[in-house]
């Protein structure tokens, strides 16, 4: 077993006697007015208190009792500082949101949750981004560029500080062993994504089909993103029966597909100085929604052409493969593929019986609808 894998174990067999919450226990909730997600006057003040907490929830990180360990500690500051703090926080601010609109006035341990997701974030995008050799990330030379291949063991750091901010902060709540559960089970989920994204280089272009997309973006993206800042919530504030949690598992994952698919449209079409990042799922041979769209749609002869020229690092087949998407119109059929998910998503939201607060997710959805960013 490597050491990751080791300490993972060791951290989750520790836990195992940890008291589950039973769903009597009573919890500290009040009722209050909650800013919609998309509100920008009420959620500029939830995301500045929640930056404000940064310190508070990070410092921990930093103590140790081995002298020998504190240059790695003190480093440990600049990785978190470069790869957490500078993102649009949306994660974890949508914990805070999330837990007030469920009645919890717990808001230290929300924003701790908060914080937790935003360091996975790092940890996966520090990974990704020297799996996709990619250049620019939040508007910055991403973590590599920096320091070099050190940034795989630091986005390792990245992910050992989530779960131990946890067991600091909410060791001692009956919460703890449902949360610390999650972020293992996410945290798989989204590896497992990252590897079906990565292995897409090897496949022959007959096997970039709908279902294989599906299972990308839904695991690589839509459970960390969507799902775990919404579940997290749940159980801080005891709103976690089995029927709740699918309830919303079903709406998130259908929000964080449509999500993926922005992003995928955003790659090609969005502006870099907007979007932090240069595009390049053209270059990659990403099995991309647009790239799949445009095999069903083109004639016999551009299949061959766009073929031919997508996956190659060359500006001459990147313009080539775009002009294709000009030819077919894959501009206008995402916008009718987004107006068409868009309705979709909110008649299943309207016609959800779980009793959980429709703006939940309704809110998620208005946020990340016709986005640019």
């Amino acid at each position: 077993m490597c050491a990751m894998g080791a300490w993972r174990l060791t951290l989750y067999t520790s836990c195992r006697n940890v008291t589950r919450c039973s769903k009597h226990v009573t919890r500290h909730v009040t009722r209050h007015v909650t800013p919609k997600f998309g509100d920008m006057a009420g959620m500029a003040e939830i995301r500045e208190e929640f930056i404000s907490r940064y310190q508070d929830v990070v410092q921990p990180l930093f103590q140790t009792d081995d002298p020998r360990l504190t240059p790695v500690t003190s480093r440990l500051k600049e990785i978190l500082a470069y790869n957490t703090v500078g993102g649009k926080l949306n994660r974890g601010c949508a914990v805070i949101y999330t837990a007030q609109l469920l009645g919890c006035q717990d808001k230290f341990r929300a924003t701790v949750l908060g914080w937790c997701i935003e360091i996975l974030q790092g940890f996966l995008l520090v990974a990704d981004d020297v799996m996709d050799k990619s250049a620019m990330r939040r508007g910055q030379p991403c973590w590599y560029k920096k320091v070099g291949l050190t940034a795989i063991n630091d986005s390792f750091l990245l992910e050992s500080c989530v779960f131990e901010l946890l067991k600091h902060h909410i060791g001692s709540e009956p919460y703890y062993l449902t949360c610390l559960e999650l972020f293992l089970d996410v945290t798989r989920k989204t590896e497992f994504g990252q590897a079906l994204d990565l292995e897409v280089e090897s496949l022959d272009y007959s096997q970039y089909t709908r279902e294989r997309y599906d299972s990308i973006v839904i695991y690589k993206t839509a459970y960390y993103s969507f799902y775990l800042p919404v579940a997290l919530a749940m159980h801080l504030a005891g709103r976690d029966s089995k029927t709740e949690l699918e309830s919303a598992r079903k709406l998130l994952i259908r929000i964080g597909h449509y999500f993926q698919v922005q992003d995928d449209y955003l790659d090609c079409y969005g502006d870099p100085e907007v979007i932090g990042k240069v595009g390049t799922d053209i270059q990659e041979k990403k099995c991309s929604w647009l790239f799949l769209t445009a095999l069903e749609s083109v004639s016999e002869e551009d299949n061959r052409i766009l073929i031919q020229n997508y996956g190659k690092d060359d500006a001459k087949c990147v313009d080539i493969v775009k002009a294709i998407y000009l030819k077919y119109e894959l501009r206008q059929k995402y916008l009718d593929f987004s107006a068409k998910t868009y309705a979709s998503i909110c008649l299943d939201i309207e016609n959800d019986k779980s009793g959980l607060p429709s703006q939940i997710f309704q809110d998620f959805l208005d946020k990340i609808h016709k986005r640019s960013k």
